[in-house]
């Protein structure tokens, strides 16, 4: 049962990355990635969102498995951060490659605990 709740979530999750990637890269007219920039911290916001009610009782693990293991496993990307950082340094567009490991982190783990924080207040 757990691995259906993950197919479940990973079957919308990945989509919503690609067609969300798309969306927001088309309007931007510059090799910074802002999609999968735009999606890792959508997907963060909402693990700690998740995470934060999860530690509260406000939510199950099965919705944890669902949303958080599937949904934003699938909706975050790792290998497709690295891989455009790793072409803008090919690009010999240094300074766009650090700002966006910059921005990823930063801006990652900052929604993440704003999800985690937003999340307990509701269920504490």
């Amino acid at each position: 049962m757990n691995l259906l709740l993950v197919i479940a979530g990973a079957a919308i999750g990945a989509p919503l990355r690609y067609l969300g990637d798309r969306a927001i890269q088309s309007r931007h007219d510059t090799v910074f990635p802002w999609g999968t920039l735009s999606v890792n911290v959508l997907g963060s916001l909402i693990l700690g969102l998740l995470t934060g009610a999860v530690t509260a009782d406000g939510a199950s693990p099965q919705v944890q498995l669902a949303l958080g293991t599937g949904l934003c496993g699938a909706l975050t990307t790792y290998s497709t951060f690295s891989y455009e950082t790793l072409r803008l340094l090919d690009s010999d567009a240094r300074l766009l490659a650090a700002a966006n490991v910059f921005a990823s982190i930063v801006a990652g783990l900052g929604a993440a605990f704003l999800g985690v924080a937003v999340s307990q207040s509701i269920w504490s």
